[in-house]
């Protein structure tokens, strides 16, 4: 029988017990159990709150039963017999050491990594980190991870078993970064002396470099190295999209917008839309064109590149979803082939020409809080105008994070161009 069928059945006995064993690392699928759970939740076959309970409780208890193991045979076994693989009485001292300072905080995570939630318990144990400070991470753990898994099966309902294998994976993913910073956290704080001398050392280096190249050169430099990321991107962007890759993940992205915000969240997103309106965006290029003329030293140059940005921007746009309406994988829908919105024209507009603009004001200020703010208000500007669009179906996530890049590569290449005149022009007077 299909431990699913078992669920249908037993309920609350088989999650408690199956969770339990899993963590004292039997091969079961919690998670998928879990995530089921939440599904007969949906259905009314089964509470929310005690099924996060009881999952969390058999977790809880596999893993303390792991740690008791671990704590009673491992340590003895490998002080005994450790040294036949390298793991002798002072390189087990020092993990223990290790782990009774940081590992704590990795097991909240550690549930979400498959194989390793399987083995904290028993490896706590053999470390002999104290039980309060295990019992403290383990618990809080349990219940997230249980929480997690049967709250998405509660909200997924009937598409929970088409979704779960992709959220799963997102969250794998998002642990083991998790995981990254918290060693990386450890790493500084044991080695800080050295990475500081090794900071200043390469700060020293940029600065001699800065000097040497001269300002506008330096950013010439990076801004160069930004375009060329960007454009390979944007080509691997080009890639997916004509071989239709990105339905998973516009179903995945669209799904938690929805989970994330209700429809009384519409007012609020049709202010993020109006960022973008033609009254707002003449507004951002008229401020751009007074400031070079009030600040600018080069105004006609800068005058005709903010132009350009704004014009070729358009046509830049147009000219892609021409191609890519042609070329680009065809829709079921009449409509959707028609009006083909990748990549996002709103996105890649606010991105070339509120950030050209920004450039502009960041580059000719002095004051220390315009050259801070400006370029987070661009930022989050770009970022709820794209989420707006999301939110009202109105263009797939694919074509907003598109014209993020597409604009980010047209915005890139103006600055480079337009300092790369000045640097030839002032050559020439010279």
């Amino acid at each position: 029988m299909d431990l699913t069928n078992l669920v249908n059945h037993y309920g609350y006995l088989v999650l408690f017990t199956a969770l339990m064993l899993e963590l004292i690392a039997f091969p079961l699928p919690g998670e998928v159990l879990m995530s089921y759970a939440g599904y007969l939740v949906f259905q009314g076959q089964l509470a929310w709150f005690p099924s996060i309970f009881v999952s969390a409780a058999g977790a809880c208890t596999g893993i303390t039963l792991s740690y008791l193991i671990g704590y009673r045979v491992g340590s003895p076994f490998l002080k005994r017999y450790g040294h036949y693989v390298h793991v002798g009485p002072e390189k087990l001292e020092k993990t223990s050491l290790w782990f009774s300072r940081y590992g704590n905080r990795i097991l909240a995570l550690a549930y979400y990594i498959p194989g390793v939630r399987h083995v904290t318990g028993y490896f706590s144990g053999i470390t002999r980190i104290s039980f309060r400070k295990f019992a403290v991470f383990a618990y809080a753990g349990a219940i997230l991870w249980a929480g997690t898994f049967v709250s998405l099966g509660k909200i997924l309902g009937p598409r929970w078993e088409h979704f779960h294998d992709t959220v799963k994976k997102y969250l794998l993913v998002g642990s083991l970064i998790l995981v990254a910073v918290l060693v990386a956290i450890y790493l500084y704080r044991f080695y800080k002396a050295k990475i500081v001398e090794s900071t200043l050392i390469i700060l020293q280096r940029a600065f001699e470099s800065f000097h040497s190249l001269g300002r506008v050169k330096f950013l010439i430099a990076s801004t160069s190295a930004v375009f060329i990321i960007l454009f390979f991107l944007m080509l691997g962007l080009i890639q997916d999209y004509l071989a239709n890759e990105f339905q998973l993940f516009n179903n995945i992205v669209i799904l938690l917008t929805d989970l994330i915000f209700s429809q009384r969240w519409s007012p609020v997103m049709k202010l993020f839309g109006f960022l973008i309106a033609p009254k707002i965006f003449v507004g951002v290029i008229i401020l751009g064109l007074l400031w070079v003329v009030i600040k600018g030293k080069d105004r006609m140059i800068e005058i005709a590149f903010i132009l350009i940005v704004v014009a070729g921007g358009q046509l830049f746009e147009i000219g892609l979803k021409l191609v890519f309406g042609i070329f680009g994988p065809k829709e079921l829908d009449l409509v959707a082939e028609l009006i083909n919105t990748f990549p996002s024209g709103e996105t890649l507009m606010v991105i070339a020409t509120y950030g050209f603009v920004t450039f502009l004001l960041v580059r000719h200020s002095k004051n220390i809080w315009v050259k801070r703010v400006g370029p987070i208000l661009f930022f989050m500007v770009s970022l709820l105008v794209g989420l707006s669009q999301i939110f009202f179906h109105t263009q797939y996530p694919s074509d907003v994070v598109s014209g993020y890049v597409f604009g980010g590569v047209w915005l890139s290449l103006n600055i480079i161009l337009l300092e790369v005149f000045r640097l030839l022009r002032d050559s020439a007077e010279m």
